[in-house]
């Protein structure tokens, strides 16, 4: 598209005082309980949602950018389609769910047993939900496409286990609000998939033997493969499914992201609903999907956004912006330019030393540069900085995830597993500790939104910390390999429902490279996998969830 460029997005409009007020009092509220009502940002529609409730699709989701035809090589195998590119072969009657499904399923009985992805595999039922789907009206871009779920989000008749002993054979009544408003709009649920037990750390069973692979390297079960949503990326990664959700509390999108050369978005702070997923810390977590690039991810998020009665932490917030605009690539003839003019905030060091890091963060910032409407500036830390981000900040999270377990904690330690720690921890924090955390939180928020944000619209990122611990979004895609053949990726985060800011910077940075088009080879068959000695398996301490968990 060629013209000027289009008005500022979002994010510069959001009063950061309400902001920050929205988060103080959401902090109090993870003391008192829910059912305090915190201030809005915006008039919003009244919500739509909630458990027993009927749940409406997005006709956001029925635009034209959200079809994309498909790359030529990627036509013969569906696997490698992308959402927007399955999306556009349905619509277009080249391509039925059911076909789709099938191809899945194929992949996923061939090479399963090597890459662990799945607590559950839902092929019968994702069959007939394909079938159904074609004779069913189109209702987008997420119309016959099957997706991983992490199985910390309730799936209505399905066991939904969190990886842990505490709900291993516990069956929801009811989907979880994310999940009903990806099935509502088309999306077919694969199956359920691994992830650190109770969403600690990378995928694990309840005892601590590892399970799910990195894609990249599935010979090699010590290689990173990012947690706890280790299984949902691991199955879009090794083309098990479309797209999968996840959630973060601490880096649990972002890090499989970057690990298994996906993009991973993880929203603003009430954006979507934590209705019906078993929780981890009220203030910190955050649902999102995992995706292959900005386009599908922008797909995803927008129909797991919205309003929700069943959460608060939803209502008041500032509409949802059109993220499929926002992440499909805007040009001026044959040029790649921003759709809004961006400053990159560069953070001291991040491009320093010699490693392969190092170097593909170099060379993605000057992509960046050469950019149209992108302007790179040097953005100072904070002040307070390194103390703010002590370990008193990130302890906030341990009586917020103890207290919801309480019962199980005073009835039998055992159910906990291997992840025991974290929730001793939590119980026995003390008060001061926690109310001083609250308050270093405040002033942070308070010098990231004033100071940090002064001279730029995103930010460059070494890590998700603090920015899933503020709430405010983010956005992992990659941006190289090392000399492994390992992914390299990088974060940006934004301003507070920023999201399609985000979007824009990714989608033009993946119109001029190819890192998220490269797929893994495929792995072993599955019965060597199989035949392999259980006497080898690695296997994480207690001690080690411990220093590891978000």
């Amino acid at each position: 598209m060629a013209g000027p460029m289009s008005a500022e997005p979002l994010d510069r409009s959001i009063d950061r005082r309400a902001f920050l007020a929205r988060t103080a009092a959401l902090a109090a509220v993870s003391a008192v309980g829910a059912s305090v009502t915190l201030p809005g940002i915006a008039q919003a529609a009244p919500p739509v949602t909630g458990p027993g409730t009927k749940v409406t699709w997005n006709p956001a989701l029925d635009v034209p950018n959200a079809f994309v035809k498909p790359r030529p090589e990627a036509v013969a195998d569906p696997t490698e389609l992308t959402i927007a590119e399955a999306a556009w072969l349905i619509r277009n009657g080249k391509l039925t769910p059911q076909k789709l499904v099938e191809a899945y399923l194929a992949r996923i009985d061939a090479y399963e047993g090597t890459y662990k992805a799945f607590n559950l595999v839902l092929a019968e039922a994702a069959v007939k939900a394909a079938r159904q789907a074609a004779n069913r009206p189109n209702r987008g871009a997420l119309h016959g496409i099957p997706l991983a779920v992490k199985d910390n989000y309730w799936t209505e008749g399905v066991r939904t286990t969190a990886n842990s002993y505490l709900f291993a054979d516990f069956v929801p009544p009811y989907d979880a609000t994310s999940v009903a408003k990806l099935t509502v709009s088309g999306a077919i649920v694969l199956g359920k998939t691994q992830m650190g037990p109770l969403a600690t750390t990378r995928a694990t069973t309840p005892d601590g033997v590892v399970t799910t692979v990195n894609a990249w390297t599935p010979g090699n079960p010590a290689t990173n493969p990012g947690g706890s949503s280790t299984g949902s990326a691991t199955a879009v990664a090794g083309r098990l499914a479309t797209g999968g959700t996840g959630t973060q509390t601490g880096g649990s999108i972002t890090a499989p992201a970057n690990a298994q050369n996906l993009t991973g978005l993880k929203p603003t702070m009430g954006r979507v609903s934590l209705a019906g997923i078993i929780p981890l810390s009220y203030t910190r977590d955050h649902p999102g999907p995992l995706a292959r690039d900005a386009k599908d991810a922008a797909i995803m998020l927008t129909a797991m956004a919205g309003e929700d009665a069943a959460d608060p932490r939803t209502q008041g917030l500032p509409a949802l912006p059109n993220l499929i605009n926002a992440a499909t690539p805007k040009r001026t003839g044959d040029r790649v330019v921003m759709r809004w003019k961006t400053r990159i905030g560069v953070l001291p060091g991040f491009t320093s030393g010699t490693s392969a890091t190092a170097q593909a963060r170099r060379a993605y910032l000057d992509t960046l540069a050469g950019i149209e409407g992108a302007t790179l500036v040097e953005v100072p830390l904070p002040e307070g900085w390194d103390q703010l981000n002590g370990t008193m900040l990130n302890n906030v999270r341990l009586p917020e995830r103890s207290e919801p377990f309480m019962p199980y904690l005073r009835q039998d330690l055992r159910g906990f597993g291997v992840s025991v720690t974290g929730w001793l921890q939590g119980a026995l924090l003390g008060a001061n500790e926690f109310v001083t955390g609250q308050r270093i939180k405040l002033l942070l928020m308070e010098r990231v939104l004033d100071q940090l944000f002064d001279s730029c619209d995103v930010v460059v990122q070494t890590g998700p910390v603090p920015f899933d611990i503020l709430g405010l979004p983010e956005i992992a895609f990659p941006i190289g390999f090392d000399g492994n053949g390992v992914p390299i990726g990088t974060i940006l985060g934004g301003l507070p429902y920023g999201e399609d800011r985000l979007l824009s910077v990714a989608a033009a940075y993946q119109a001029l490279t190819d890192w998220h088009w490269r797929r893994p080879a495929d792995p072993a068959p599955a019965a060597a996998a199989r035949s392999a000695a259980p006497g080898g398996a690695l296997r994480l301490t207690a001690e080690e969830v411990a220093e590891l968990s978000q």
